[in-house]
């Protein structure tokens, strides 16, 4: 698909049109570090390092694999078997293998002070966890959205230890992860599915004090496969430990996600976090704001979205625990879901964890209800409005089971 990007007065310049996809061709670059990084940028006891205050014997280096299925009871049985307006635990009503991956790692420390992470993934989640609705995609997206991570890191020796990371990583925005086993829930929230869940570009982290440790990010954009220009986004993050249990987290972020990147039209994000984490219950609670001028509509009107959450899990006794999540999600003008709609949710969920050896077998039982309201709110249902228009309906009530499986090397 050809794309031309149309003069604009305040615009920055852009990279010539022979280099559109340069976040191709270094993704492919620290890809190919990694695979080498082992033999040539290690230290050569560096497998048998022991991290600072570890009296163990741990290596440095970590490989695992996760594999994670569900079915998932969509009480509007839509004939599209489709979550509407959603990006992971999308396929309703049938058996879905919803992610599964394969990793190696190797953590950076005073004694080896280089790391890295490669991994592949594959599964319904995997398809379109990298973009917005409507958002053009970066040539060759079908392929990098089987990228887990990849990326080279380094704790240069700058006062307590300043670590640099470059490639795909991990975002530094939200709570929740990609991966339902990192979540208390297995349904995602809305604010963490309309938020990135992986990043590409360089962040660097230095810790002030015990307490604060500070990071700042330069990206390609918000959503790491979607390619609006060639232009970088910015951002920060400041992250306090105020007591043993209780932490503050906000995390800010700004930078051109449309065709004009005139400052005018650039995406402005907030997340904020506060969590507190006890020996059997951890509550956390998440609001985000965000904001954009948009460029292709008459009169540019300034889209605006809002989310929010609590999240309280219990570790009841032994294999059992509880989570419940309420939540609401606002997208006045349907920038960020593609609808214009005010959502409201709650997920229950129990949980039974089966160990054995080095790997982790979860079972979750979940409920969970949706109300969607708004000019464009809705979830498909039963039944059709118009030939190949099926009928929308403001409630949706879903019932799943999911299995996680994961291994991870001590």
């Amino acid at each position: 698909m050809t794309f031309v990007r149309s003069p604009h007065p305040h615009a920055r310049t852009v990279l010539p049109r022979a280099f559109p996809n340069w976040t191709i061709r270094i993704l492919w670059l620290v890809i190919s570090w990694v695979l080498i990084a082992p033999a040539s940028a290690a230290e050569p006891d560096a497998v048998t390092a022991v991290p600072p205050g570890n009296s163990g014997e741990g290596s440095l280096w970590h490989y695992g694999a996760y594999l994670d299925v569900a079915y998932v009871v969509n009480f509007n049985f839509p004939e599209n078997h489709l979550w509407r307006s959603r990006s992971t635990a999308v396929r309703q009503n049938e058996f879905t293998p919803n992610m599964a991956f394969a990793y190696v790692r190797k953590d950076a420390n005073e004694s080896s002070r280089w790391g890295m992470e490669l991994g592949l993934q594959g599964g319904y989640d995997s398809e379109r966890f990298a973009f917005l609705q409507g958002e053009r995609e970066v040539s060759g997206a079908d392929t990098l959205r089987h990228i887990h991570r990849a990326n080279v890191s380094y704790l240069a020796p700058v006062g307590k230890g300043l670590t640099i990371t470059a490639g795909l990583f991990n975002s530094l925005i939200g709570y929740e992860s990609l991966y339902a086993k990192d979540n208390v829930n297995y349904t995602r929230s809305w604010i963490a599915d309309n938020t990135p869940y992986m990043m590409f570009g360089v962040n660097a982290k230095y810790p002030v004090t015990d307490n604060l440790t500070v990071t700042a990010f330069v990206v390609n954009g918000y959503y790491h496969l979607s390619h609006p220009n060639d232009q970088p986004s910015y951002g920060g993050q400041w992250a306090y430990k105020a007591t043993p249990q209780l932490t503050l987290t906000q995390t800010v972020y700004g930078g051109p996600d449309q065709t004009n990147t005139a400052l005018q039209f650039w995406r402005f994000y907030a997340n904020h976090i506060l969590e507190w984490k006890g020996e059997d219950v951890t509550l956390a609670a998440s609001y985000d704001v965000g904001t954009e001028g948009m460029a292709d509509r008459p009169g540019h009107p300034r889209a605006f979205v809002m989310g929010g959450n609590v999240v309280a899990r219990w570790h009841v006794t032994g294999p059992w625990a509880l989570a419940v999540r309420p939540e609401f999600y606002w997208d006045r003008n349907g920038r960020w879901t593609g609808s214009e709609q005010f959502v409201k949710a709650m997920t229950s969920t129990i949980e039974y964890r089966i160990p054995y050896k080095w790997t982790n077998t979860t079972l979750r039982l979940e409920h969970r209800w949706d109300e969607s309201t708004g000019a464009g709110g809705g979830f498909f249902r039963r039944g059709e409005v118009q030939p190949g228009v099926l009928s929308l309906t403001p409630n949706q009530h879903l019932v799943l089971l999911g299995i996680l499986w994961t291994f991870d090397s001590p």
